[in-house]
């Protein structure tokens, strides 16, 4: 046997395999951009991406603050009224009632019950003017010139002409209210000053105005 083809008693060293590469690190996908014109299909749901106005916490967020500027408004506006409070106009309590050629003698003028709650009568000695409320419950009564007296029509009290009171639950007389004469000489009368027969106040000169 020749050499070449004679057996090696030595054996050969495997030839040492090859070490595969340690593998990368994974690395996230990049996000993929939609490009101008494409029809690419957002695939994240609607609730990630959509408006956070509609959620649940923002729409409490936004009624409560709602809420809290009404009430603040609500406050401001009622301190403003408080500060300029509004003015009522009532009618004058003084008012001219004509000259006094006007009432004839013995007589109750009417005139002025409906304006001004008020009536006047003249005497031989001149002017008192009583103002038209019934002592007892504030009723307005009426003058019956048949019967010659004031007739109150809720309870049935009774005054004569001079105002006192004599039938029915009426505790005292009618007050009696300011008269003087004008600049002009016309009867001026203020329902605001009032004159009381059982305080004496009749004796007043405000209560009574002297023209014979």
């Amino acid at each position: 046997m020749s050499e070449e083809t004679k057996p090696s008693s030595t054996p050969e060293k495997a030839a040492p395999k090859a070490v595969a590469p340690a593998a990368e690190a994974a690395t996230p996908p990049k996000p993929t951009v939609a490009k101008p014109g494409s029809k690419q299909t957002l695939t994240k749901p609607i609730a990630e991406t959509g408006n956070l106005w509609m959620t649940r916490r923002n729409f409490l967020s936004r009624a409560g603050w709602a809420a809290f500027f009404s009430f603040v408004g609500t406050m401001l506006l009622g301190s403003l009224r408080f500060m300029f409070p509004r003015v009522l106009f009532e009618p004058s309590t003084v008012f001219k009632a004509g000259f006094p050629g006007d009432y004839p003698v013995g007589a109750v003028s009417t005139k002025w019950v409906k304006d001004f709650r008020t009536w006047i009568v003249r005497t031989e000695k001149g002017f008192y003017a009583i103002f038209a409320q019934c002592t007892h419950l504030g009723c307005t009564p009426r003058w019956l010139e048949a019967e010659g007296k004031f007739k109150c029509p809720c309870h049935g009290s009774g005054f004569t002409m001079e105002a006192v009171n004599f039938e029915g639950p009426a505790p005292r007389p009618l007050e009696r209210v300011q008269i003087a004469l004008a600049e002009d000489g016309q009867l001026l009368i203020d329902t605001s000053l009032r004159f009381r027969e059982e305080l004496g106040q009749w004796n007043s000169p405000n209560a009574f105005l002297n023209y014979a």
